[in-house]
């Protein structure tokens, strides 16, 4: 008989993100009046840039003549979208990659769940805390995460807090692990490393010979001079570092689905032996065996980001969840609320008033202002007392959210 990867059985019943659309639907039964006003999930709501849909429009044509359609296309990405990801998303930054060294991928929370099948299952990892969930979860499931604590943590993972009392900066480890995973800006706090912060991060990982997952996919959102946009701006970052960005939050492509991971050839892992042996063509072995491609009319939109007009729609959209994340930043700390992220993030953490636990805080705003947010302590052990909002919602939707909430308040 077929036996079971009793890894899987270790997950939690629910994802995150489904256990809060299973208490939303139960509101909705009980309260199909109530127009609710939905700031929880990372979803965007503005459409699609105009020069992406017109170049998609073009490949679609493209595809209905002989003479210029497409069939399979490279599981590595075609050089086009490539060379633009390198040209406008690295050069600007003094970071200088090859062709060879960029995968694109239908987004990164594909990328950042797969990316752990180059390793063995017995590395020792860790992470921020509190921390998007597929960090954990696709390590649950290859057997990585240990065994489950009754405080909620896992065995083999090394929590590194990130809280109110330290700045959201996480403390360098007292000991080495193998593999760390680090989201900046982050998700869901809205916070960020300087680049001072991140230099101590790649000093250590070269020391230690460990290798850093880093979760750029928010990059776009940045404001402020000092926050590094990618790792590679940090010297040596080449050697233990591994970058997975998305095209979803920055052009709006949670529906279109496309995203990219840099692994440079000098990243590398040992054997047993202590043989190292380079990640690059492991990867591209792994994407060539287990990934049919990213489509031709989605890499054509995605391509088309880069352009002079692509540039400036895609600045606009930022620019608007900008303006939300300053209305909701400004409202909330007027009504007494502590209040982080909103800057060089389209995230706000949100502290709970008078002690109150994550889960209740949201069913409050549900049940109360109509407001769906997603609970902190759903991100970790050190979520738990908040909430986190998203910018992704439209300006009215956000400004009434922010009357609710200040009037609940």
């Amino acid at each position: 008989m077929a036996l079971i990867n009793e890894h899987f059985l270790k997950l939690r019943g629910n994802y995150l993100f489904s256990d809060i659309a299973k208490r939303v639907n139960a509101f909705k039964v009980t309260h199909p009046e109530a127009r609710l006003i939905r700031l929880g999930i990372g979803d965007v709501t503005r459409p699609l840039p105009p020069a992406c849909i017109e170049a998609m429009h073009r490949a679609v044509d493209e595809m209905a003549s002989a003479d210029t359609f497409h069939g399979y296309g490279p599981e590595q990405g075609y050089d086009f979208l490539i060379n633009a990801i390198i040209k406008h998303d690295f050069a600007p930054h003094g970071i200088s990659l090859s062709a060879s060294e960029v995968f694109i991928s239908d987004g990164a929370k594909s990328d950042t769940g797969n990316i752990g099948e180059l390793l063995r299952w017995d590395n020792s990892m860790a992470i921020t805390d509190p921390v998007y969930p597929v960090y954990v979860d696709s390590n649950i499931m290859c057997g990585r995460s240990g065994v489950l604590g009754e405080d909620g943590k896992w065995s083999n993972v090394t929590y590194l807090p990130c809280t109110a009392e330290n700045g959201f900066v996480p403390a360098i480890p007292d000991h080495r692990v193998d593999l760390i995973y680090l989201c900046y800006p982050n998700n869901p706090t809205g916070t960020t490393l300087t680049h001072a912060q991140l230099k101590r991060w790649v000093d250590y990982a070269l020391a230690n010979d460990t290798l850093i997952i880093f979760d750029a996919a928010y990059e776009a959102f940045i404001t402020e001079d000092d926050v590094p946009h990618s790792i590679y701006e940090i010297r040596g970052a080449k050697k233990v570092a591994i970058e997975i960005r998305s095209f979803s939050k920055t052009a709006g492509f949670t529906g279109v689905r496309c995203g990219y991971t840099v692994v440079p050839k000098e990243v590398t892992a040992a054997t047993l032996e202590g043989e190292r042996i380079p990640l690059n063509p492991l990867w591209n072995r792994r994407q060539c065996t287990k990934f049919n491609g990213t489509s031709y009319i989605t890499q054509r939109g995605a391509e088309a980001v880069y352009s002079p007009e692509g540039q400036r729609q895609v600045k606009d959209t930022i620019a608007y969840y900008h303006d939300n994340a300053k209305l909701m930043l400004d409202g909330l700390q007027k009504a007494g609320f502590q209040v982080f992220g909103g800057v060089n993030a389209p995230y706000l953490w949100v502290k709970a008033p008078d002690g109150m636990t994550s889960w209740k805080f949201f069913e409050r705003l549900l049940y109360e202002a109509n407001v769906v947010t997603t609970p902190g302590v759903g991100f970790g052990p050190s979520g738990e007392g908040y909430i986190r909002l998203t910018a992704f919602g439209t300006h009215e939707d956000c400004a009434e959210a922010m009357e609710r909430i200040c009037k609940w308040a």
